[in-house]
């Protein structure tokens, strides 16, 4: 496992991974082909803690708390922002003016109550950090000051137990402090697995994903935590909210749909039972190559349609196709596998790659397993090694002055084309005037009946000083369009703090009314995640995102 290996304070994971300057360099050299520069970037040192702008704190614990509070200088920069571009960026520079005065690590739910009567008291902002893995500003609690005495991180693993199994019914109570690997490692004895991988499974938390509304591992069928969350507990401020264990109910709106996807704002998931799968023994991936992105697009909605259901149905575009080693003569590739506890996926995975090939695709060897994981499928097994790396490589680019990020979105799969044009062409402008140019990219992480959900990168080079407002502009850019043109402002990051302003736009109005009010039951202090999903009960809220250079505009727009 990883006991004893340090967090970066500022970047991605674990300081020990991040490279030193010639393996930055050479990282440089290639972006400089890949992006057309002149020169290839230099590399910067990265910021070290004694040197980064931090104020001291203003809130001191009291002795309620003492036991499970920290104002230690590295807690407080680990656990100041998420690990988006723009955390990355501004803690790369040293910028940690926004940490929050306390972190709070409870052991236990007596602790969780205590932490949560202590912010009262004090009048303390309390943000849940889960995994800290946030790229949407979802964790960061800087902007609550002025309203507040006080930010306090709240960090919820120490509590990573499976409490409980339920066999028979293939499910188990889990506390919402639990990682992935530590999750799957007390699942694995039974047997049993919850097969959730999103991209930040080694450090994000149950707690998290749940309410976040992670997307996970499946391509189909269980997309989201939603589908495997049996029963939810969150202690808030109107007492313990806790639903009941159905299969399945009718009785009214769903308790438990409620908490996912809260975000923090009505109090802190301590627990869930959640449902499990058994660990699969049968497995068969194949991959398809297209010439034209149409066919490919086509094809991935035909299989979608089918009701085979694939576990992963993930199609590539050539670009990131090509910039994951993956193929690298231009093909479009979909990335195709079944996986079961019960039965082979012969016939299924037979008929998707016919389904391909009556698409234009060119199959490559079917390749059938049986017992525990083997080695992937070739091009199956560079596309997972590329996913796992890609944030640790984010933050290399940061110390290079590139701008990479990403952002998805979902939509129709009649509505796809045109948003997909118009999301691109607004990206390649942006990066055209903001940046001299840069490089889109796209795939789909998932897939529905109705629609895709597509997942865009786009990197380009920075000017020193200017890269915040430089990505503020793609980001716009790219916002705008995939809600002008049907796509959802986020399919599985969240809304967290940057994108308020685009999910104000995209709900019902009388739903927010409504928000609103579920928060001022649960949470009547107003100090739960402030600013998140609704406007804070002192005036309107403000979104984290900042405006365009020249504009004068709030950052709503």
């Amino acid at each position: 496992m990883s006991q004893g290996r340090e967090r970066s304070f500022w970047g991605w994971g674990y300081a020990d991974r991040f490279p030193d300057e010639g393996a930055r360099r050479a990282i440089g050299e290639q972006l400089a082909a890949l992006l057309g520069l002149s020169r290839a970037p230099t590399p910067l040192a990265p910021p070290t803690l004694d040197a980064i702008d931090m104020p001291p704190p203003s809130v001191t614990p009291d002795a309620t708390i003492a036991g499970f509070a920290s104002v230690d200088r590295r807690e407080r920069a680990l656990h100041t922002y998420g690990r988006g571009y723009r955390d990355l960026l501004r803690g790369f520079s040293g910028d940690f003016r926004a940490a929050p005065d306390i972190v709070l690590r409870p052991r236990d739910e007596p602790d969780v109550l205590r932490a949560m009567a202590f912010c009262r008291r004090a009048r303390v902002a309390l943000v849940p950090f889960g995994g800290g893995t946030s790229v949407v500003g979802g964790v960061e609690g800087g902007a609550s000051r002025g309203r507040f005495a006080g930010v306090a991180s709240l960090d919820l693993r120490r509590m990573d137990r499976v409490l409980e199994v339920d066999v028979t019914s293939r499910a188990a109570r889990i506390q919402a402090g639990a990682t992935g690997p530590r999750l799957e490692e007390q699942l694995r004895a039974r047997g049993l697995t919850l097969r959730h991988y999103p991209q930040s499974f080694e450090f994000s938390t149950l707690g998290g994903w749940i309410a976040t509304r992670s997307g996970g591992h499946f391509a189909t069928l269980y997309t989201h935590i939603d589908e495997l969350v049996e029963s939810v507990r969150m202690v808030t401020g109107s007492g313990v909210y806790e639903t009941r264990r159905f299969p399945g109910s009718g009785a009214g709106p769903a308790p438990e749909r409620l908490v996912i996807g809260s975000e923090g704002i009505f109090g802190v998931i301590t627990e869930a039972w959640m449902r499990l799968h058994a660990r699969p023994r049968f497995r068969s991936r194949a991959s398809a190559s297209f010439t034209r992105w149409e066919d490919a697009v086509e094809a991935t909605r035909a299989i979608a349609q089918s009701g085979l259901y694939p576990t992963n149905c993930r199609l590539l575009d050539a670009s990131e196709a090509a910039l994951n080693f993956v193929a690298d003569d231009g093909s479009h590739v979909l990335l195709l596998a079944f996986e079961s506890a019960d039965h082979d996926g012969v016939a299924a995975i037979t008929r998707g790659a016919a389904i391909a090939e009556e698409h234009g695709g060119r199959v490559s060897k079917i390749v059938h397993r049986q017992g525990e994981e083997q080695a992937d499928e070739a091009a199956s097994a560079a596309w997972r090694a590329a996913f796992l790396e890609a944030p640790y490589l984010q933050s290399t680019l940061v110390s290079l002055g590139v701008i990479a990020d990403t952002f998805e979105t979902a939509c129709t799969w009649a509505a796809f084309p045109a948003m997909h044009r118009a999301i691109v062409d607004a990206v390649e402008r942006a990066m055209r005037e903001s940046c001299g140019g840069g490089r889109v990219q796209c795939r789909f992480t998932h897939v529905y009946p109705d629609g895709p959900a597509a997942y865009y990168t786009f990197v380009t080079q920075g000017r020193p000083g200017d890269e915040l407002a430089q990505w503020a502009t793609i980001k716009r850019a790219a916002s705008d369009a995939l809600s002008l043109h049907g796509g959802t402002t986020t399919h599985h990051h969240a809304v967290g703090r940057l994108h308020r302003t685009w999910y104000d736009r995209e709900r019902p109005v009388p739903f927010g009314d409504a928000l609103r009010a579920v928060k001022a039951t649960l949470d009547p202090a107003g100090i739960m995640n402030p600013g998140v999903l609704v406007d804070p009960p002192s005036g309107p809220g403000r979104s984290s995102f900042p405006p365009p250079p020249g504009d004068g505009r709030s950052p709503l727009g």
